[in-house]
Order: structure tokens, then C-alpha cells, then sequence
């Protein structure tokens, strides 16, 4: 016998919130691990541009954080290669033997780490549909139910501040993307962060996947609002940690059946 069919929607939404606490599995990987994956799940994603783009996560300590090194594409990231590095981006553990360093455009994410404690990961891509928006000017327009989690959350740079590897551009970008998740940078491409490696890796997906739907549509006809208030309960509950953390999980099987390397087997 049914027990639920006359309840509301917003107990219906706080019953399924309680229970992905305690029945959606969690994945036991490491910060190097999710790191390494997401890379992987993202160039299988198409945001591979040669050696474009940096993924990042707070190191142990404060003022370091986690990356891929220079010379890398992201297709061959493992746990075991990765740097950890300074905010002056001086290698502090190079994860193998040889020189090593790191992008040196990731200086924008000590910027970002500075201003916005909350941020704990950095994906920055050029992917094909968000780098090709980014060419015409034009911010992210969020008007499906998938995309709903960059509604209202993703800000826009209009002008190319050039290539990122000053001081200045971590200002400008840090600047622009305020206090969102997300942020289309034109000329350039798109960065997201999270609270989570899981929360950035899955708006890392969405919003290629938003730039890419935003492109089909405009050459279709003109892109219709979302009803906003509807927009900002689907916003709040497509971002429920839970969540983020069980599409991660998919997007790493996906990634460790195709690229098992990518981690290190358990002895």
C-alpha cells in the first residue's frame, strides 16, 4: 500500500536527501586518485586540448595545492605523477624522478585559492562547445532542467585578458568569478570550482555539456527562461553533496574501465 502519494514535493525532496545519505554508496578514493580520474573522465569528455587546461585540489598544507605537471596531456595523469606544489608554483613532491613543473598558467589558481576559501578544487579546460561560446561574447545561458546547477552560479569574463600566466590575469579571473561555482572566460575557455573534487568534476561535465546544448539552440531559435524560482529549488537540489559525489563515482568507473592506469592497484 502506497504511503507517500499525498505528501509534498519539498518532504519528498528532504526524504530523498536523507536517504542518498545512508544508500548511495561513496567511493573510497584519495585526493590523487579523484584527481587522476577526473582528468581521465574529462578528456574522455572531449576537454582535451593538447596541454591546455590544469585541474587542481588543496594540498594537506595551507598555501599548496595538487596538479598535473607540464608536458602532460590529461588522457596521462595517474595518482603517482602528479606535482604538489607552492603558490609560487615551486615544486615541493614531484611524484617521480627527473625536473618537473608545473603549468606555470596555473598561477591564477593561487589567486583563486586566496580569495575564496571555500573552493577546495579547480577544474580550468578549453573543451570544444565552451571554448567556441566563449568566441562570441556571449555569457552561459542556463535554460534546461540538466544544467540547472550553473543557474545563476556561472559569471562571465568578457574581455580576453591574455594569456594567464601573470599576477594580474589571477586578479582579473579571481575578480570576475566572485563568489559562483563557474565562470565562462571569453577567447579562453571555462573554469568551475567545488567544494569537493566530486562537486567540480560534475560541473567540470555540465558545462561543456550547457555551452554545447546554449550552441544547438541558438541556431535553432531564441533560448526561452527558465521559470526562476522553479530554476533555484532544481539549482539547490542538483547540488546536494550526495549527489555530486554519486555522479563522480559514475564518471570514474567510466574512466578506470577505459583507463585503468590511472591509479595504483592496492597491493
Amino acid at each position: 500500500m502506497a504511503t507517500t502519494m499525498n505528501l509534498g514535493k519539498s518532504e519528498l525532496m528532504d526524504t530523498a536527501r536523507r536517504s542518498m545519505d545512508t544508500r548511495v554508496e561513496r567511493g573510497e578514493w584519495t585526493t590523487r586518485q579523484k584527481i587522476a580520474l577526473t582528468c581521465r573522465s574529462l578528456f574522455d569528455a572531449g576537454h582535451d586540448a593538447g596541454l591546455a587546461g590544469q585541474i587542481s585540489a588543496r594540498g594537506e598544507s595551507p598555501g599548496t595545492f595538487l596538479t598535473q605537471r607540464l608536458g602532460l596531456g590529461f588522457d596521462e595523469i595517474t595518482e603517482d605523477n602528479l606535482l604538489l606544489v607552492d603558490e609560487d608554483l615551486t615544486v615541493l613532491e614531484s611524484g617521480g624522478n627527473g625536473p618537473a613543473m608545473a603549468n606555470p598558467a596555473n598561477r591564477f589558481h593561487s589567486w583563486i585559492y586566496r580569495a575564496r576559501p571555500d573552493v577546495n578544487c579547480i577544474v580550468h579546460t578549453h573543451p570544444l562547445h565552451a571554448a567556441a561560446l566563449s568566441m562570441l561574447e556571449v555569457p552561459l545561458q542556463v535554460s534546461q532542467m540538466d544544467t540547472t546547477p550553473l543557474y545563476e552560479d556561472c559569471a562571465f569574463l568578457p574581455d580576453w585578458p591574455g594569456v594567464p600566466v601573470g599576477n594580474e590575469e589571477g586578479e582579473i579571473i579571481s575578480a570576475a568569478l566572485g563568489d559562483k561555482r563557474a565562470i565562462l572566460l571569453a577567447h579562453h575557455g571555462q573554469l568551475v570550482v567545488g567544494a569537493t573534487v566530486e562537486e567540480a568534476c560534475s560541473l567540470g561535465h555540465l558545462i561543456e555539456r550547457a555551452a554545447q546544448l546554449q550552441l544547438l539552440a541558438m541556431s535553432a531559435g531564441e533560448i526561452r527562461p527558465l521559470p526562476p524560482k522553479l530554476a533555484q529549488e532544481a539549482h539547490g537540489w542538483t547540488l546536494v553533496p550526495r549527489r555530486s559525489e554519486a555522479n563522480f563515482a559514475y564518471y570514474a568507473r567510466r574512466a578506470l574501465r577505459r583507463h585503468p592506469d590511472a591509479i595504483t592497484p592496492a597491493p
